[in-house]
């Protein structure tokens, strides 16, 4: 008999429930990348919104094509971004969808722990294709009103909030703490991988017809979105219970909601009557648990554990400090996810294409920084002062980039990778792995229900701080690019200033461990 295979065995040693993990795993990251892939575009079609129409007509007639352009110069930005005032009018635009964002997502993570996350977040995807490819179509069609493109962001920034709780909570639920800084660092890395796509689909597109710079990402979140309907399991125990149900009476089944109802199982031996809590039976990988003994029949359901207030997941320890923390952090990183690409265009000189496809480097670097967060706040058991250490760095080293691309291409490569790094190391960490540790913290006494309301408080405090980034980006760079990067030197002293008390206790803590580095004594 031919021996199996190393990789065949390799398989093989995945139990079922290891490989739904994987597939939990690989799922959400697309998901979520998708919703990160329709943002993007925004920031590559700006420049093509405006342009310097002087420049334009001197390439043009350089190329032999002058005399088309000649008669018609005002045709190479589109209206009414071609005023002079059109960096105000594109913050506007940000500021549209950013806010919009913010305000939903207080509202998104309390809906979400009410209605099951698959329907909830497989509406939302369908809705942002919609209006992502609305913005697209305004090109199709010739749209010229400023007030049709404000009122797509708006729409388009509030479904766009169904995303981030119903992620964080399904991968919550399948990955416990232990390792939950590496896994979650690398999971977060669709942050990066959806603005490394978008640019590039919106860059391929930008010059010929911009209008697909929006379509071709609405098309693919939506298709995505129809993938979530048909294959996410929001909790391990609804497929456990799915299996239990399956090998029942068909008379005796009752239905749970989201995994979170104590079912209970009884059967008949001789004289007596055992029952056991399916949690602890379904928990350990047995297949026998799918086969009933004798007869099977549900007794009784447990209350389902309430949802939490949004003024009860306040109080929990360290929720308020990660998150005003958090609206500086994310300042930082929406402002180079929304005016990096102009930039380049006015520092380095280059067109729209070169200039987005050389801002994807930030973005890798941010899936370095990232992961290096998780794997070094695993090591030390210390979120908080991982995330300062980063923030500490990350300061100087903007003003570096400020400096260095202005000597061209090289320096301009390599400081975008460090900033990228540092920059969103920080805001990746709290997102995840932070948003998991306190949504399932000590306080809450097993009550599971929360992780969407406490991802949605920090990262809604987070999106006010993204909302308003780019809108001061937008009002400072008339006066010149040094007061962006003076803005954004501060936000970063100032999330740093915010997690000093959190610093503090982690140091004086001698309770710290590995995954768990924000469980803080209540006063």
């Amino acid at each position: 008999m031919a021996p199996v295979p190393p990789g065949v065995r390799f398989l093989a040693s995945f139990n079922r429930e290891q490989w739904y993990k994987a597939f939990t795993f690989a799922l959400t990251f697309l998901l979520y990348t998708s919703f990160h892939l329709s943002r993007k575009p925004i920031s590559i079609v700006k420049s093509e919104l405006h342009k310097n129409c002087s420049q334009v007509f001197e390439l043009s007639t350089e190329s032999g094509n002058g005399q088309q352009l000649g008669h018609h110069p005002a045709t190479c930005s589109w209206k009414p971004f071609d005023r002079s005032n059109y960096k105000q009018l594109l913050g506007a635009m940000d500021y549209s969808f950013l806010c919009a964002y913010a305000i939903g997502m207080y509202l998104s993570g309390i809906i979400g722990e009410r209605l099951p996350i698959r329907l909830y977040l497989t509406v939302g995807m369908l809705a942002s294709g919609l209006f992502t490819s609305l913005f697209g179509l305004g090109y199709i069609y010739d749209i010229h009103n400023l007030g049709f493109y404000i009122f797509v962001q708006v729409v388009n920034g509030l479904v766009q909030t169904t995303g981030w709780p119903s992620v964080v909570t399904c991968i919550g639920n399948w990955f416990g703490k232990g390792r939950r800084g590496l896994i979650m660092g690398l999971w977060n890395s669709h942050t990066s991988v959806g603005n490394i796509l978008g640019s590039l689909i919106a860059g391929y597109y930008v010059s010929s017809n911009w209008g697909l710079s929006f379509i071709i990402p609405g098309v693919i979140i939506a298709a995505m979105g129809i993938v979530c309907f048909f294959f996410l399991i929001e909790h391990p125990n609804d497929l456990k219970t799915a299996c239990a149900q399956s090998s029942a009476p068909s008379n005796q089944k009752r239905n749970g909601v989201n995994g979170h109802k104590g079912l209970y199982l009884q059967y008949k031996q001789g004289a007596k009557t055992q029952s056991w809590d399916t949690e602890l039976l379904l928990a350990q990988e047995s297949v026998e648990v799918c086969v009933p003994v004798q007869q099977v029949v549900v007794v009784k359901s447990e209350a389902e554990p309430s949802a939490i207030s949004f003024m009860g997941a306040l109080r929990i320890p360290g929720v308020v400090e990660f998150s005003l923390c958090l609206l500086f952090a994310k300042l930082v990183s929406y402002t180079f996810l929304f005016w990096l690409p102009l930039y380049i265009t006015k520092a380095a000189r280059l067109d729209a294409k070169k200039a987005g496809d050389l801002s994807t480097l930030f973005d890798v670097g941010g899936i370095v920084g990232g992961i290096l967060a998780g794997v070094i706040s695993d090591k030390l058991g210390k979120r908080a002062t991982t995330c300062a250490v980063m923030l500490l760095l990350a300061a100087p080293t903007l003003y570096g980039f400020s400096m260095m691309s202005q000597f061209g291409i090289g320096p301009t490569i390599g400081m975008l990778l460090v900033c990228g790094g540092l920059v969103n190391g920080p805001y990746a960490l709290i997102t995840t792995a932070v948003s998991a540790d306190l949504g399932t913290h000590k306080s809450l006494k097993g009550n599971a229900r929360a992780l969407s309301t406490v991802t949605a408080i920090i990262d809604g405090t987070g999106s006010v701080g993204a909302a308003v980034g780019p809108l001061l980006a937008g009002l400072l760079s008339t006066g010149g690019w040094n007061r962006v990067f003076y803005m954004l030197m501060t936000a970063d002293f100032f999330a740093l200033l915010l997690l000093l008390r959190l610093v503090t206790k982690e140091f004086c803590s001698n309770k710290n461990r590995p995954g768990v580095a924000v469980e803080f004594k209540e006063h």
